[in-house]
């Protein structure tokens, strides 16, 4: 179009001009056919029906590409222009409730999860889960004397939350967290103290505003980046594994203190520094050597309060039968006292009762 008007452009095209212009749109369909098969884990054998959904399904040279891929020609009891509208409405007679006989399954396009220690992403609910669906895990406060935990829920494939989608958060202490999301895609975080009973919860009324182009590329980064994301993960988990035993061994060291030998405890103390300097230089750090530094300082560290427990319980045996010693020399004495007093009664000797009482 220009200043003098529109422009029309009339030309023939043959079919094979016209399948060779738009091959490439076509050949671009079989991809998320391919990837819907395996997210759902089914088979070209387990297929029923293949329904075509608009105007230009109706080329040959798509219902050809489509009876390839599946194996078996595409079903044509449905109009691909009205396909959509169709289904929507048996949809919507469906959660309104008019529609009984009918069931469709619907899926979650992302993972569902919460932030955990570290900013690891902890999926609850995977990608394609079918819904309404709902799955509750209970997680437990990071550190001793923690006071409240804040609940991050997140969207997204990636291993780490801070690169998925916040959809929101609330904060609770000792928590059993819980997705469900109901027929109609509204997703119920709640967070339960296990303690006291008391509950916060959060609603969700959309998958997070996101585009069908956003779940694409979520899922495209999540699989750009899986090496990555893995290998931050593995060292974010390894960090918390070392901390933890760390900490456990420092709290057995000063429980045994009495029962361990000066020179090991000093051994373990020089394990305990190189793995708090593995620590140190976490971001850079692998998650391989800060696992194996302490997996070493754990088995150092079993040995040792192995060593320990058995002094204790040498220690509580030898108390144990110097009891039982003295109990049976009291049950002696308490007998013999009961034979004399019993010989006195029927007038024996003084001298046996002067052996009573040097024996008393």
């Amino acid at each position: 179009m220009d200043s003098s008007g529109p422009k029309h452009l009339n030309m023939k095209l043959t079919r094979a001009q016209f399948e060779g212009i738009v091959s490439d749109l076509i050949r671009r369909t079989v991809a998320p056919c391919q990837k819907a098969m395996q997210d759902a884990e089914v088979s070209k054998s387990d297929i029923g029906e293949v329904l075509l959904v608009g105007g230009m399904t109706r080329m040959p040279k798509v219902q050809q590409t489509v009876q390839d891929l599946f194996g078996r020609a595409p079903s044509k009891s449905v109009n691909p222009d009205e396909a959509v509208a169709i289904g929507a409405a048996i949809q919507g007679g469906v959660l309104a409730g008019d529609v009984t006989d009918v069931l469709l399954l619907d899926v979650t396009p992302l993972s569902l999860g919460i932030e955990t220690l570290g900013g690891v992403f902890t999926k609850l609910i995977n990608r394609n889960t079918t819904i309404p669906t709902k799955k509750g895990q209970v997680f437990s406060t990071a550190a001793d004397g923690q006071t409240q935990v804040e609940i991050k829920v997140c969207q997204g494939e990636r291993e780490m939350a801070a690169d998925n989608k916040i959809l929101g958060q609330n904060i609770e202490f000792t928590i059993e967290v819980t997705f469900d999301i109901d027929a109609n895609g509204i997703v119920h975080v709640s967070a339960k103290d296990k303690g006291t009973g008391r509950e916060q919860q959060i609603v969700i009324q959309s998958s997070g505003g996101l585009s069908k182009d956003d779940i694409e590329n979520m899922i495209k980064n999540a699989e750009k980046y899986a090496e990555e994301d893995r290998r931050r993960k593995d060292r974010v988990e390894a960090v918390n594994m070392a901390e933890g035993i760390v900490h456990d061994t420092e709290s057995k060291m000063e429980e045994f203190k009495d029962q361990l030998p000066a020179d090991e405890c000093n051994k373990l103390k020089e394990e305990i520094t190189k793995v708090r300097d593995l620590l140190s230089r976490k971001e850079t750090e692998t998650g391989e050597n800060i696992k194996q530094a302490a997996t070493n300082l754990q088995q150092a560290s079993l040995k040792l309060f192995e060593m320990a427990y058995k002094k204790v319980n040498t220690f509580l045996e030898i108390s144990g039968l110097f009891v039982q010693k003295r109990q049976q020399q009291q049950q002696q004495q308490q007998q013999q006292f009961e034979r004399i007093r019993n010989r006195r009664e029927e007038g024996r000797t003084a001298v046996e009762l002067l052996h009573y009482q040097s024996v008393g």
